[in-house]
């Protein structure tokens, strides 16, 4: 990844409107930036979320609070908590996330 053209600049997440998402069950609450072509979010995703589809874009993603499931087509599942990420390049495998406890991500992709 390439970052130009963004001036130096703090984001107050509290501050940035929420946008809610349905999931198959429970919601994820969006705060979202977009600086070019990059998304910042903050996410947070209500107790028994589960994903409402398999999803094939590339992230890096970090676990500020929580615990969150993610599930690859291929069968494998990781469990991410607090201090932990993990990122994965677009279109390398579907993978789709549920909590039970909930979790709060902070995600670029």
């Amino acid at each position: 990844m390439r970052i130009d053209n963004i001036p130096f600049g703090t984001t107050d997440w509290l501050s940035v409107s929420p946008t809610t998402r349905k999931g198959d069950v429970g919601e994820a609450t969006w705060r979202t930036q977009q600086f070019g072509d990059i998304r910042v979010r903050l996410v947070d995703y209500s107790p028994g979320y589960v994903a409402d589809h398999w999803c094939r874009k590339g992230h890096i993603i970090f676990c500020v609070d929580g615990e969150l499931v993610t599930d690859l087509d291929d069968g494998r599942s990781f469990t991410l908590k607090p201090g932990m990420s993990y990122q994965v390049a677009d279109e390398d495998g579907a993978h789709r996330s549920h909590t039970d406890k909930g979790a709060r991500l902070f995600i670029v992709d």
